[in-house]
């Protein structure tokens, strides 16, 4: 083989390569995409998942204080009845120490 062969050859080997890398570089890239890509879809629904936990849990605290709040005024209720029936009491118990 003569020089000039041999140079071509080389020249078209050098070509060859650097077409092969530029297309593995595109393929590799847009997989790197595809999976940047999915990753960020999936933390999108892992996040809204979290917040609709959230808002479920803001909703049932709210529902939770207004129950404490019922509970609270029913006690205070229930605390002023007993004291007018110890009142009562005590003054039964005056009239029958008197008589």
């Amino acid at each position: 083989m003569d020089s000039q062969t041999v140079a071509l050859i080389g020249i078209l080997c050098t070509i060859l390569g650097a077409i092969i890398g530029v297309l593995s570089y595109n393929r590799n890239r847009d997989k790197d995409v595809k999976s940047d890509a999915s990753d960020s879809a999936v933390i999108r629904t892992k996040l809204d998942n979290i917040n609709s936990g959230v808002e479920s849990i803001r909703i049932d605290i709210k529902a939770q204080e207004m129950r404490v709040t019922d509970l609270s005024e029913r006690v205070i209720r229930v605390e002023e009845s007993s004291k007018q029936a110890h009142k009562r009491m005590d003054k039964v118990e005056g009239i029958i120490h008197e008589n």
